[in-house]
């Protein structure tokens, strides 16, 4: 099993635990990631582009000048796609971009990321970090002695001033164990998790 370092807030070594096989000690799948991380940017569409196409665009409906001896090239209608104010070919219309993933490639993806994480030395254990009331110079200063400024920070339940503190956090996120998504671990450089939410992780996403 990989191993790595628990840490306090300030930074410190405080000990040391193994981390699961099943989740952070596999071969990472890259095709799966890359699968499922296009399938959360694409149900995060919310695909409401429209434009007109020639026959719902209002007028057009008289031939600007008849078909022959003018010289110009014959027209029907002032609302084709090459004049201005014209319809638009193939226009786009609202649908919706929503695919699904099988929940045991999910899962895969979810472990191959975080076993890439840890073979990268990504992955930081907090021994615990709580947080009195809702203050972000707390976490951020906490980030930083961790060199752990873009993170994703996992803790075992929602911490609500955990949240607060950290929500005016450019580049940090908290989620729950039990919330993970491929494309949030993959985005932040670290991956900082408490350690009792180590074994929340692998109770959902070890099978």
């Amino acid at each position: 099993m990989p191993k790595v370092a628990v840490y306090n807030t300030a930074g410190s070594t405080v000990g040391e635990i193994e981390l699961p096989e099943a989740v952070f000690g596999i071969e990472p799948n890259t095709d799966v990631m890359h699968e499922v991380v296009t399938a959360i940017l694409a149900n995060r569409r919310q695909g409401t582009q429209s434009a007109l196409t020639r026959a719902e665009v209002r007028g057009g409906g008289i031939k600007p000048w008849r078909q022959k001896g003018t010289g110009r090239a014959r027209q029907g209608s002032t609302r084709s796609p090459q004049w201005t104010h014209g319809g638009v070919v193939f226009a786009p219309k609202p649908r919706s971009y929503a695919t699904s993933v099988n929940k045991k490639v999910r899962r895969l993806a979810i472990r191959s990321a975080l076993s890439a994480k840890a073979q990268a030395d990504e992955v930081i254990v907090l021994d615990s970090f709580a947080v009195d009331a809702p203050k972000t110079k707390v976490v951020a200063a906490a980030l930083k002695a961790l060199n752990a400024e873009k993170a994703l920070i996992v803790t075992t339940e929602k911490d609500d001033n955990l949240v607060l503190s950290a929500r005016n956090i450019k580049n940090a996120a908290i989620t729950t164990a039990d919330n993970l998504n491929v494309y949030d671990i993959l985005k932040y450089e670290k991956f900082v998790i408490l350690s009792d939410a180590i074994n929340k992780v692998e109770e959902v996403y070890a099978q």
